[in-house]
């Protein structure tokens, strides 16, 4: 009995492992032709990650024109509007199917546009916060460069 305990629970943890694995670091990926990870999404969950995206270009547009004018009340709303709140609207299915990388730079990413934010109201200094940008926009390369997305096979 004890012998058939300890086989169910070592295939219960196995199981465990194998779910935390796919759930939290590898995600749904698949390798693609042009090198990159291709996350496989279905229709609606593509179309979040894109609106995310499309939202941070948004923002990085109003960021550097309020910078020029040096409106930093202007550049802390538009890094504001997606920063970490902004991921709020993700739904955890959706989170399981991203890879554990993928997850940290978006992450990342909107931690720095709370910063970016934070820093233009409490200094109030345009070129520090194109230095910023820059730094932040690193994420955006990194991500396109490894990942992309791809609607779900059936």
């Amino acid at each position: 009995m004890n012998k058939k305990c300890g086989v169910v629970v070592v295939l219960l943890l196995a199981v465990i492992v194998a779910g935390v694995w796919k759930f939290l670091v590898q995600g749904s990926t698949l390798a693609s032709s042009d090198g990159r990870l291709a996350i496989q999404l279905a229709d609606g969950e593509r179309n979040l990650v894109l609106g995310e995206m499309r939202a941070f270009l948004v923002s990085v547009q109003q960021i550097v024109a309020a910078a020029n004018r040096e409106e930093m009340a202007a550049v802390a709303e538009a890094a504001a509007a997606v920063g970490a709140a902004a991921q709020q609207a993700v739904p955890g299915s959706l989170m399981g199917k991203l890879p554990m990388e993928f997850k940290k730079l978006g992450f990342d990413t909107h931690r720095k546009f709370d910063l970016l934010a934070m820093d233009a109201r409490d200094l109030g200094d345009p070129a520090h916060t194109l230095q910023q940008l820059g730094e932040l926009m690193q994420n955006c390369v990194a991500c396109h460069a490894a990942y992309r997305i791809d609607l779900e096979r059936e």
